[in-house]
């Protein structure tokens, strides 16, 4: 029997009713679930004489499905815990450098294939293996590593939790504003209380999302193919391939790492300070920093994005800082710090701001169209199928008609099965929202009880509108989403009672709700088309959650112990996002009257610009809208420098001239060099942080002089001897 079912013959009752509206006959299915089904579709297909594309189900049709309890197995969560600890690092990494975290989906999927298959082939040598590996386990690895190591995205250690702390305070110059620094207890805390309300929030609307709507659910799909190919005979020779080349690119790129460590004892020594064009170039960021995660990471993003960040960095630090520093005493203050926001920090600060929201407000704009649009014809759709049913009972086959395929209907079948009864989802999350308002006031007593209902009463239908649009473009609004809780709660709390970490938390609140939601969904159209059960996929999506929520605040920690000037503008985390987020809720409580000359002209025009720029890039279509820059990447650049954006280049020049010259290679082990590249200079920030709080220092300091500073420092060095 089913849980949430009365009896065997009701939940029978209800799986033939769901299959009858998805245009499935019930009577259909138990005849294929008796006979040979790829004969039998054969046969059909031979008799109207038309083509098939070759069936994905077919292939597995002769291996039994398992339960969903036998999905989620022991080993998996075990191999899925060791990978959330890695790919935890590597999104830190990024959280604290660029914030520019690419998809990790496709990297978990395949080393946790690699992972459990040598697991499963050592035991079956020694005849102690119980349960062969699957594409369903393999699914619930990815999701729960995907999930744990989202929450090191989602929780805010780049953005708005590192933004309440002392030390971002201090850059911002409003530590009396309020601040909450880090520790281990308070954020461990609040993550439990804000991260599983996403998921309950979208698990009534998975059938709509995934059977009715057929949303595409771009990476979700990828991820599926990957996993359905690993596990045919073709697809595990090639996984080996794949694993092998992410091993040895794992290893050049860890070792390249512990080489680089011996010569950076010093502030601006080693070879992510090396003046590639020049000293002169060198002070405005532009240089190549031998770094292996950024050229991985370049390999990974499209050659739009890579474009767009080097666009960004040519404009700002190559035209516009070096115009306004000839405006120093005029503009701003002559005396004033380099990082403060009072001189030209805040002009790098608030014109990026102002183009992420101009960024964010269009798309935000736009998805919610084309939700709404798509809900409407979808409703409108099924109206006058219902319609048409209602007046004849058995309407003629019409060639304009779509089949439904094999693989949609045993897919459909498999989805169905399990279900995830209605209460318990709206139960769920009731009563996580009553602890989490119970709670929350006392982590942050600026933010009142009712700030956080009202949050919960939109945050459902924000959710939905979040998980639709990344179905449709692939594309997760939750940073946006973020920045309207921020705007919003932290206008409404005000600058007398403590607006600005209102404005944070509220930001984390429904950030966690967004993102979780949209992950949810993406995991549940992968599972839909491996088979994979969503009861499975929901529960392995809590465990990751949680896991996450316990490993993601120990390695930000460990970070923020290791390095004393982590989240500096010059330092070798700078944490440019959390500046940012701090500069937004100060922006929400202040106004504008505190920005320095025409930096508030400069802000509105970036603003407009970055939506023209979208306008006409939709405008052009894909065809040569594709060629047109996206303004959220030319922001990035603007505060933190262009140097990352030439790395991400040389990867994409790297990939561009390997598909040139080997295409198919290319498609095949792009991906796994990616990966290693990333793996393990993200996994060397382990052993790297250890040795800081160890207090063990590098032995040399290599660094850059010009020819006369480099003469007096010999001829200083001769007297001194």
């Amino acid at each position: 029997m089913r849980k949430g079912s009365l009896t065997p013959d009701r939940d029978r009752q209800i799986e033939e009713h769901e299959l009858q509206e998805t245009g499935i006959s019930p009577d259909t299915e138990r005849f294929k679930r008796n006979k040979n089904v790829g004969q039998y579709q054969r046969e059909e297909e031979e008799e109207d004489g038309e083509e098939q594309e070759e069936s994905v189900e077919g292939i597995f049709e002769s291996r039994e499905v398992p339960s969903w309890k036998n999905q989620l197995t022991i080993r998996a969560f075990v191999v899925s815990f060791a990978l959330s600890i890695l790919f935890s690092f590597i999104v830190m990494k990024l959280n604290l450098t660029t914030g520019i975290i690419p998809s990790l989906n496709v990297s978990a999927g395949l080393l946790g294939f690699f992972f459990v298959k040598t697991w499963t082939k050592m035991l079956h040598k020694s005849g102690l293996l119980k349960q062969p590996f699957t594409r369903q386990e393999n699914t619930v690895i990815q999701t729960c590593v995907v999930a744990s190591s989202g929450i090191a995205f989602s929780g805010g250690f780049g953005t708005y939790l590192f933004a309440m702390s002392h030390r971002i305070a201090d850059q911002s110059g409003d530590v009396a504003r309020g601040v909450k620094d880090p520790s281990l207890g308070w954020m461990i805390a609040f993550l439990f209380v804000v991260s599983f309300l996403g998921l309950f929030s979208v698990v009534p609307l998975r059938k709509i999302m995934i059977i009715d709507f057929k949303l595409p659910y771009p990476s979700g799909t990828a991820t599926a193919h990957l996993i359905n190919s690993f596990h045919t005979p073709q697809g595990a020779k090639l996984a080996k391939k794949q694993v092998r080349v992410l091993g040895k690119f794992f290893s050049f790129s860890f070792f390249w790492g512990f080489f680089q460590w011996f010569f950076t004892a010093g502030e601006n020594c080693g070879f992510n300070s090396f003046p590639t064009f020049g000293l002169r170039a060198y002070q405005y960021k532009f240089y190549f920093d031998f770094s292996a995660t950024y050229v991985g990471v370049g390999m990974i993003c499209p050659y739009i994005i890579n474009i767009s960040l080097l666009l960004g960095g040519i404009l700002s630090w190559g035209l516009m800082w070096p115009l306004i520093e000839t405006r120093k005493g005029d503009w701003f203050p002559s005396n004033v710090d380099s990082s403060s926001m009072n001189g030209l920090q805040a002009y790098k600060v608030f014109i990026a701001v102002a183009m992420i929201l101009g960024d964010g407000l269009y798309n935000f704009c736009k998805v919610l169209y084309r939700t709404l649009s798509g809900l409407v014809s979808q409703i409108r759709g099924k109206a006058d199928s219902r319609t048409s049913l209602a007046h004849e009972e058995d309407p003629p086959a019409s060639p304009l008609t779509p089949k439904i395929s094999y693989d949609d209907q045993r897919r459909t079948r498999f989805f169905l099965k399990d279900q995830i009864p209605s209460w318990f989802a709206i139960g769920g999350y009731v009563v996580i929202s009553a602890v989490s308002t119970a709670i929350l006031p006392h982590m942050f007593s600026q933010l009142r009880w009712y700030y956080i209902i009202v949050i919960y009463v939109f945050a459902p239908i924000l959710a939905f509108c979040n998980a639709y649009g990344a179905g449709l473009t692939d594309w997760s609004l939750a940073s946006t989403y973020g920045k309207l809780a921020i705007f919003t709660i932290g206008a409404w709390a005000g600058s007398d009672h403590g607006g600005l970490l209102a404005g944070l938390a509220a930001c984390g609140v429904m950030m966690n709700i967004v993102s979780t939601a949209s992950d949810l969904t993406q995991d549940f159209k992968t599972g839909y088309l491996t088979l994979s059960s969503p009861r499975a996929m929901f529960v392995s999506q809590m465990i990751g959650t949680a896991m996450g929520c316990l490993v993601s605040p120990c390695v930000f920690l460990l970070f923020y112990k290791a390095f004393d000037d982590l989240g500096l503008p010059n330092s070798e985390y700078p944490a440019p996002f959390a500046t940012v987020y701090r500069s937004m809720a100060k922006l929400g409580v202040e106004g504008v009257s505190s920005l320095p000359r025409d930096c508030l002209v400069l802000c509105y025009s970036f603003f407009a610009v970055a939506g023209l720029i979208n306008l006409i890039k939709d405008g052009l279509g894909n065809r040569w809208g594709r060629f047109v820059p996206l303004p959220m990447a030319m922001a990035i650049p603007f505060f933190l420098g262009p140097y990352f954006a030439i790395d991400m280049c040389v990867g994409s020049l790297i990939l561009f001239v390997w598909e040139r010259l080997d295409a198919p290679k290319a498609e095949a082990f792009a991906t796994a060099v990616a990966s290693g590249l990333i793996c393990g200079d993200g996994i060397w920030t382990l052993p790297s942080s250890v040795l800081a709080i160890a207090g063990v220092k590098p032995p040399i300091c290599m660094k850059f002089l010009s020819g006369a500073t480099n003469h007096r420092v010999d001829k200083f060095l001769q007297g001194s001897s």
